[in-house]
């Protein structure tokens, strides 16, 4: 026996429950399920932000808001002037959830609990009358006739409208690919380097606002680096890594890192400001007489690796030890040799081919009633709150398009 609804949700992840929520809302009529593969859902939402829930960030230009996805910035700016994070804090606000602004722009439940936003959603879903089963493998797609069958290990459900939104599933990738649909390969993004340096060994927990290319490419970053126990992380490292997901994947993840550990100071700044020194402070011990806002530690490091020896006065740096400390600071040469998962925010680059989505509706070009939303599609953002709100955004409209639907026929 099969059991029909007027829409299906798959994925029982942040994006669905955010489309089956809307959907109801705006007609409780319709009959929705979400189907989950797993024993539980929203386990992403639960361990988000450090078990904190990163809901979204607060920049609120559409245009501004979709520079933040390395891949999907064009698709986005339409969808985020319909609904953007502004929109976002206004839901959950409407919804009983309250949300902070933390100082680099991120934000969160004030509660500082993820499980704000799954009570907030296993409520909605309670109250609206939405099915939420659990332990749905889905074995099969198939469009029949008007509406689409979804064969799991359990059931067979019949469903008006599909919406998929199983994040990055191989599995739930290859039927699409199935129905018509261009898979882009997925690789990692977001991922910190692996380094192992003398100059950089027991510096874990330093860091410094730098700015860092990939030697023989165009990409680079600025921001913060933090020297961690396998290597180099933080936002700097990070948006290179988003930015050159596939680029750094074809290189292996081996390649150098320039750094600038003086950010945007130049070559030639540098040098100057250490020959005054040399002038002027010349019975000022190296090690100790740092010119720059900079880590101790570093700074000692840099010095050593200058062939500086701890002893040494400014006025017994030789011109090619002074270039030598220039060229540490500012163009510091690094080996990368493979990359690490950033904590628990394993995100991909890869899925549905964006050109084969309809942004605004989130339907499918390749397949009438098949909608997505979230890390299904080829979207991915650097860390901060941009992967949930292109879920809220994704959902959102597609939800939209679905009440449409409905309100027609």
């Amino acid at each position: 026996m099969s059991k029909s609804f007027d829409v299906v949700i798959a994925g029982g992840g942040a994006a669905g429950f955010f489309t089956a929520i809307n959907i109801a809302e705006g007609n409780p009529k319709l009959k929705i399920a979400i189907l989950e593969r797993g024993k539980e859902v929203l386990s992403k939402v639960r361990i988000s932000g450090g078990g904190r829930c990163n809901v979204t960030h607060a920049c609120f230009i559409p245009n501004d808001l979709a520079k933040f996805y390395p891949r999907g910035e064009r698709e986005l700016k339409g969808p985020f002037n319909r609904f953007c994070s502004g929109d976002t804090i206004e839901w959950f606000e409407r919804h009983g959830v309250e949300l902070k602004i933390e100082e680099d722009g991120r934000m969160f439940p004030v509660t500082d609990s993820s499980q704000t936003i799954i009570d907030c959603f296993l409520n909605a879903t309670a109250n609206l009358g939405i099915q939420v089963l659990t332990g749905e493998s889905i074995q099969n797609i198939y469009r029949a006739e008007d509406y689409w069958k979804i064969e799991t290990q359990k059931e067979t459900y019949l469903s008006a409208k599909l919406v998929m939104t199983t994040g990055s599933n191989p599995k739930m990738w290859d039927m699409m690919h199935e129905l018509g649909h261009i898979i882009v390969p997925p690789v990692p993004s977001l991922f910190t380097f692996n380094i192992k340096d003398p100059r950089i060994k027991d510096l874990m927990g330093i860091s410094a606002v730098t700015s860092v290319k990939v030697k023989g490419t165009k990409l680079n970053a600025s921001g913060p680096l933090l020297i961690t126990h396998w290597g180099m992380s933080g936002p700097g490292i990070l948006r290179v890594s988003a930015w050159g997901a596939r680029e750094l994947f074809d290189k292996n993840y081996q390649f150098t890192l320039q750094v600038n550990w003086l950010n945007e100071t130049g070559f030639e700044e540098c040098e100057e400001t250490l020959w005054d020194l040399k002038q002027n402070q010349p019975k000022k011990t190296v090690v100790k007489y740092c010119p720059f806002d900079f880590p101790n530690r570093l700074w000692h490091s840099l010095v050593n690796a200058a062939e500086i020896s701890a002893e040494a006065r400014w006025a017994d740096v030789s011109k090619v030890q002074l270039l030598a400390l220039v060229a540490q600071l500012v163009n510091g040469e690094f080996k990368v040799n493979g990359k690490s998962t950033f904590k628990e925010e394993f995100v991909t680059a890869g899925g549905i081919e964006l050109k084969e989505v309809n942004f605004k509706t989130m339907e499918s070009k390749m397949q009438k009633d098949l909608y997505f939303a979230g890390e299904i599609l080829n979207i991915d953002a650097i860390t901060g709150g941009f992967n949930f709100q292109n879920a809220w955004t994704g959902g959102y409209i597609a939800a939209q398009s679905v009440l449409e639907y409905f309100l027609k026929n």
